[in-house]
């Protein structure tokens, strides 16, 4: 089945909760292997860094895994390597041109949804080379996506969490992967059951996809997010929802956390306060916004 954008307007509440949850280094421990295996290879190959593969690995890695720009979509990840790279002065010694993207940064900033399709129909419409360019490297990170993730399964007391979860809260996919790759990934693992929408980046942000779902549906502190990154908190925050956190690094140790104490709390609207406080204290102390190379 292919959701649409249509469902998440169309979403009607079965149940008194609402969880949202996050796919990529979430559900799965797949960030590893799709930034360092595939996103950052392309990198490298599409825009020319060959020469300084080493500080460009370095610093896509931190953007895109051990940041607070960690989750975030693909295309100002990309612009924010090469904003990194530029401020670098090793990398920068090595006289080579740190990509120069001011028409990718406009449509970033264009309000539209940050996906392939909606990055074809601009380049269909303008030709612009940087664009054209973006687009090929985003495909290639899709092809090699799905050539090489295969076999990853969910961490550890996910299953036994969204079990409990079941038939008293509503859950759907809130994510900025392209939803073929999605759906792929949750139905290969039989979890998609779970979701009543899988929603990817062709549908909106995350801050979308939980606006459409839950906006004057849910009673407060019926609405909870579960992410491992700051935009997936910041998605909750700007629609009055709980967040619980899946600490990079820690993950198993979150999805245990959340199987057996949280989700009690969040039925008995305990969760909001004090604990959730205490969690996101221990989330944000992994997540630093100044690179290794500058502490």
């Amino acid at each position: 089945m292919n959701f649409s954008k249509d469902q998440l307007v169309a979403f009607a509440p079965q149940h008194k909760f609402f969880v949202g949850i996050d796919s990529d280094g979430c559900v799965f421990d797949s960030m590893e292997i799709k930034h360092k295996e595939c996103f950052i290879p392309n990198i490298i190959k599409h825009w020319k860094l060959q020469a300084i593969s080493k500080y460009a690995r370095a610093a896509a890695e931190f953007v895109n895994l051990y940041s607070k720009w960690r989750g975030t979509n693909r295309f100002p990840a990309l612009t924010k390597t090469f904003e990194l790279l530029r401020e670098w002065p090793e990398p920068m010694r090595r006289g080579i041109k740190i990509p120069e993207v001011p028409t990718l940064q406009v449509w970033i900033s264009s309000g539209q949804a940050l996906g392939n399709p909606a990055l074809a129909a601009e380049v269909a419409k303008t030709h612009d080379p940087v664009l054209e360019q973006t687009l090929e490297w985003s495909k290639a990170v899709n092809r090699s996506i799905a050539d090489m993730v295969e076999g990853v399964p969910p961490f550890p007391y996910f299953r036994e969490s969204a079990e409990k979860l079941l038939g008293r809260a509503d859950m759907i996919c809130v994510s900025a992967t392209p939803g073929e790759a999605l759906e792929r990934e949750w139905r290969e693992h039989d979890i998609a059951k779970y979701a009543a929408v899988i929603a990817g980046q062709e549908m909106g942000s995350k801050k979308e996809h939980l606006k459409l779902t839950t906006a004057g549906k849910y009673e407060k502190d019926s609405v909870l997010m579960i992410g491992d990154a700051p935009g997936d908190l910041a998605a909750a925050r700007a629609n009055g929802a709980l967040f619980y956190p899946i600490n990079p690094g820690h993950e198993e140790d979150s999805w245990q956390r959340f199987s057996r104490e949280a989700i009690d709390r969040f039925f008995s609207r305990t969760y909001a306060g004090e604990y959730e406080d205490s969690l996101l204290g221990e989330f944000h102390k992994l997540l630093p916004e100044t690179p290794p190379w500058k502490a």
